[in-house]
């Protein structure tokens, strides 16, 4: 088999072909069906296993602050109630430790189970609670402080206290709103997402350096799967249920404008195959090394199969990129939503980058909610194959990250004014007006085209899990 160079490096020294691309403005606004269900998944991202969270209500019955008589298993309740008002923000949690600490010794005793925890969640009740706080961080897991105002005095200490070795691993979070409960779980969420994730990377091409620093790192396994093994779960996906699923996916577009029948019919029977492959070793994610070794090496494209995978919460990667698929894992975690890969190209008279790839996801903002329109296209620079092309919404707020190895990340921000119409680029496009500086990003940009987009500023959330997991985070833009 020819040697194929890889579209990514390609396209670092030449120009990416003119195609053309249909507008979705002004038809009807068609949109799929229920996206299928994954059997087992516990949350967007992750099969089988709960977030272990150890939940601890930290006070001092002789704190004073913020009363003196103040009833702390009372407080205990009242958050219990918060919680339980929130319960499916935290249906993926088992809070497996869940205790009222009242002095140090009780919290090192605690110690041994603490370790278990991929994150540490503290509820500040009282003042004189920093002895009890330096026991639990001791322990070293990712720990987030939740206080609101009248908790005690204890917080002019926290800003210190995170830049010493025993707070290396703190957050917190001082504030009146107590949704952000929720939001102190999703670094948690992603830590686990990622121990958790099983990657199957089909390729001739495998990268056992990169596999084996993931997995050292983050716990994340990258198994190589075969073009033989890709062909036969192919072959073993019965045509009935193939064409069932040709007819949804051109039942839900707007409209079919290049690919044959027969050539949707082939892109969704590898769609179910790798929905097989996945469930048969419980894996999260499929990536395929497309526009390089497994060019033309497989029955069809596996645009629609990505996309597919996407909508229903699993992870569809493009191009063998495994660090667009750890983000991917990432961004599921921290947001419950996929990413969408692109190549970018710059407009600083907007202060905008245009984000382009022919494969779009239709349900950006998670497997259970609205699905956007699509038009069903071929790949625009090859004229073959057929791709989901997606409109997504405008005035969207978004982040955009890669994970570089494993201690580096870049990101920026920014908000969906343009859904582009025209017939240059790939096929799903979105303008995004920087939060920042255009010229600045592209001044600081580095290694490569692709990048991860999400919906929603998640850079809080971004910056806390890079905290937790000693990654040096990098705003592109400023």
């Amino acid at each position: 088999m020819k040697k194929q160079m890889k579209r990514r490096d390609f396209l670092k020294v030449a120009a990416a072909g003119a195609g053309g691309a249909l507008s979705l403005g002004g038809a009807a606004a068609a949109v799929p069906g229920a996206a299928p269900k994954v059997p087992g998944l516990v949350s967007p991202g992750c099969r089988g296993s709960k977030v272990k969270v150890a939940r601890i209500y930290m006070g001092n019955p002789e704190g004073l602050w913020p009363k003196p008589d103040l009833d702390l298993r009372g407080e205990v309740r009242f958050y219990q109630n918060k919680f339980a008002e929130m319960k499916d923000e935290f249906s993926d949690v088992d809070f497996f430790v869940d205790e009222l600490v009242t002095s140090p010794e009780q919290a090192g005793a605690l110690s041994g189970r603490l370790k278990d925890a991929d994150g540490i969640l503290v509820i500040h009740l009282t003042l004189r609670v920093s002895p009890i706080l330096e026991a639990i961080l001791a322990v070293g897991r990712p720990t987030t402080v939740f206080a609101v105002p009248y908790s005690g005095h204890d917080w002019t200490r926290f800003g210190a206290l995170r830049k010493q070795k025993l707070g290396e691993k703190m957050e917190c979070l001082l504030t009146s709103d107590y949704h952000e409960l929720a939001a102190a779980v999703r670094p948690f969420r992603a830590i686990h997402h990622l121990r958790e994730a099983r990657i199957l990377d089909n390729t001739e091409d495998f990268s056992s350096e990169y596999a084996d620093a993931v997995r050292k790192k983050f716990g994340t396994e990258i198994k190589l799967a075969t073009r033989s093994q890709v062909l036969e779960a192919y072959d073993a996906v019965d045509d009935d249920r193939a064409k069932a699923e040709a007819e949804r996916w051109i039942g839900g577009a707007v409209a079919v404008v290049e690919p044959s029948r027969e050539e949707i019919f082939k892109s969704c029977k590898l769609a179910l195959a790798f929905q097989e492959m996945l469930d048969r070793q419980q894996a999260t994610v499929m990536t395929v090394d497309c526009y390089g070794s497994m060019y033309h090496q497989l029955p069809a494209f596996p645009c629609i199969g990505f996309t597919r995978l996407n909508d229903m919460g699993l992870g569809g990667i493009c191009e063998s990129d495994l660090q667009c698929a750890m983000t991917h894992i990432l961004f599921q975690g921290l947001a419950g939503k996929p990413g969408f890969i692109s190549d970018p190209t710059l407009d600083t008279s907007i202060n905008s980058i245009i984000l382009a790839h022919c494969l779009g996801s239709t349900r950006m903002d998670g497997p259970d909610k609205p699905a956007c329109p699509y038009r069903i296209r071929s790949i625009m620079e090859r004229r073959e194959g057929a791709v989901p092309q997606v409109k997504m919404d405008l005035g969207r707020k978004v982040t955009q990250a890669i994970l570089l190895g494993t201690d580096r990340m870049l990101y920026f921000t920014g908000e969906i004014i343009d859904t582009p119409d025209t017939d240059r680029g790939c096929r799903t496009k979105i303008t995004v007006r920087v939060d920042g500086d255009a010229e600045k990003l592209w001044q600081n940009w580095t290694n490569g085209l692709h990048r991860v987009t999400c919906y929603g500023d998640i850079s809080r959330e971004l910056g806390q899990f890079c905290r937790f997991e000693g990654i040096e985070l990098v705003n592109e833009a400023v």
